[in-house]
């Protein structure tokens, strides 16, 4: 993981005026690893010359700075109160990913008033042009806020796990998204994978009654196998593909980062990702 290249071209992005492209990151369930996979996924883009904002949209949930190994002394709860803005929020992450934190146990992110989530639309907004790719790690599951956040980006990236119970949550997620006329891209990574193999055959169970029952296509984002080094960084709160920049796990991150790079930046439009969150909460 050469990260050394970051600082040198920061400066020639400065100015861009696109907006940024915005990847949420989500699952049908919780414990598949969507909180790494986001964290991990940032820093390989970050690593490859993007600017990079991560949003932990997790909200009352919120573990992103636990994985991240930050110490979150202002989060999302102080915009929300009116007593930060979101600049003043943002922290600086490994490898320069800037990184907003949601909150674990504060129920006011959790149970946020109408006037509160347009305040945070509202502030999040400007962050529009501050990066190339906005990464949102959503939460688990598919209620409003989650499939908000979804609908308003440009590229949904589904988490599952071989397991039953995550491959059927990962296609309700598919089916409600469909639901909805999404028109971002979805796509599928499967993580926790025994082999190459078993992801490959999860990937198209689930693409294949999506195609047939739902007429949407379900893109390969690639497979993630089991690999005890995630387990061993995640102990040390580290971020895998910096612990063990040269392992087998971190070449198949950037394989996965590589292709969300690849995505086509969207054109600007008349509202930017965080009012078509609101739009859809509200």
């Amino acid at each position: 993981m050469n990260t050394s290249r970051i600082g040198s071209l920061r400066h020639t992005m400065e100015d861009r005026p696109e907006r940024a492209m915005v990847l949420a990151i989500t699952s049908g369930k919780g414990g598949v690893g969507k909180t790494n996979i986001a964290a991990n996924l940032s820093v390989c883009l970050a690593s490859a010359c993007k600017r990079v904002l991560l949003v932990d949209a997790d909200l009352g949930l919120g573990n992103l700075d636990v994985v991240m190994n930050l110490n979150s002394r202002h989060n999302l709860a102080h915009v929300l109160a009116g007593r930060k803005s979101v600049e003043e929020i943002i922290q600086l992450g490994p490898a320069g990913v800037e990184v907003i934190c949601g909150g674990s146990g504060i129920e006011e992110l959790a149970n946020t008033t109408l006037f509160q989530r347009q305040r945070l639309a509202d502030e999040l907004e400007r962050l529009g042009h501050r990066a190339d790719v906005i990464v949102i790690d959503t939460g688990a599951g598919i209620h409003a806020t989650v499939i908000g956040f979804c609908l308003a980006s440009d590229h949904t990236l589904v988490v599952t796990t071989p397991e039953p119970t995550a491959m059927t949550d990962a296609y309700a997620m598919i089916k409600v998204l469909a639901g909805k006329k999404y028109d971002g891209r979805i796509s599928l990574l499967v993580n926790m994978a025994d082999n190459i193999a078993e992801g490959r055959k999860t990937y198209r169970q689930i693409a294949e009654v999506a195609a047939r029952f739902l007429n949407t296509p379900v893109y390969d984002a690639g497979v993630l196998c089991r690999d005890e080094l995630v387990g061993s960084a995640i102990r040390r709160r580290e971020l895998v593909v910096l612990a063990y920049p040269r392992s087998a796990i971190t070449a198949h991150f950037e394989a996965i980062s590589a292709r969300m790079s690849n995505i086509s930046r969207p054109n600007t439009g008349k509202d930017g990702f965080f009012q078509k969150v609101a739009n859809w909460l509200f």
